[in-house]
């Protein structure tokens, strides 16, 4: 009996070590300068900071160690207009907070 639904034989992307060395030391720089934005700067510019690095952080977990760079176009464009439109409501949220 032969099944119907075959699946698509995809070539797999391998990736080198040192990109992912590269993004890790990218990721310790960047939360270098969280912890110190926060340290050195307590209140409204460490919550800047934080919110200006954190999203980049999560781009290169997302592109990088989730593959989500070798997705098909449309899933990749859907998912951060998803991250997009939540971080516009979280940004909103604080942005709200820190006027207090």
């Amino acid at each position: 009996m032969s099944n119907s639904h075959t699946a698509v034989a995809e070539k797999p992307h391998v990736l080198p070590d040192g990109l992912f060395v590269m993004v890790w030391a990218a990721l310790l720089v960047l939360t270098a300068i969280t912890v110190g934005g926060s340290v050195f700067f307590p209140g409204k510019v460490g919550i800047l900071v934080a919110m200006i690095v954190t999203p980049i952080k999560a781009t290169l977990i997302l592109m990088y160690f989730m593959h989500l760079k070798y997705e098909k176009k449309a899933f990749t464009i859907m998912f951060l207009v998803a991250v997009g439109i939540l971080s516009v409501f979280i940004g909103l949220t604080l942005f709200d907070y820190l006027l207090r």
